[in-house]
């Protein structure tokens, strides 16, 4: 069963070109140190709340992931933008 993780947060509004390459920079490590992602998307709620939406083809690779990212560089370059994180997880029980 594929996961979607939702990743809410805030930043400062002039960040949001940085957050942009550095999201794209974790993705890009997340991927070549762990399978299972099938999308990652950024989004904007407003000025300074942003949500990343994360696929994942199992709760499995999730939880892999999870494992390995505190120790990336680029989870810390990210996030270092960010502040008020909060985050859940949605398994998906229906696809169409």
């Amino acid at each position: 069963m594929s996961v979607i993780t939702l990743t809410r947060f805030t930043i400062e509004p002039a960040a949001v070109a940085a957050l942009r390459t550095r999201h794209t920079d974790l993705v890009a490590a997340i991927r070549s140190a762990t399978p299972g992602l099938v999308e990652a998307r950024l989004g904007r709620i407003d000025e300074r709340t942003v949500v990343g939406i994360w696929r994942w083809d199992s709760a499995e690779h999730l939880q892999a992931a999870r494992r390995i990212a505190p120790d990336l560089p680029e989870t810390a370059a990210a996030f270092s933008l960010a502040s008020a994180v909060t985050a859940d997880d949605v398994a998906v029980v229906d696809e169409h």
